[in-house]
């Protein structure tokens, strides 16, 4: 520890902020990276638990595929 302290003060101040920087800048983009995967594993289990967007089960309300409506019989085929 007093080496550390003995280096630190033959150290000019841009060298102490450069240091500083780079200490802030590994944290700074450690916590981006905790926060982004946080976010992605939320976003992941709102998806999840709102059963991916599709709606099942008697009582559903999703739009429903009707083959005969889109069924093109009264065209003439030549």
């Amino acid at each position: 520890m007093a080496g550390a302290v003995r280096r630190r003060k033959r150290m000019t101040p841009r060298e102490i902020a450069q240091q500083q920087a780079e200490e802030a800048m590994e944290k700074f983009i450690l916590w981006s990276k905790r926060a982004c995967m946080w976010i992605g594993i939320g976003l992941f289990l709102v998806v999840v638990a709102c059963n991916s967007g599709v709606e099942t089960g008697p009582n559903a309300t999703g739009s429903k595929y009707n083959g005969e409506q889109y069924n093109p019989s009264n065209l003439k085929v030549k």
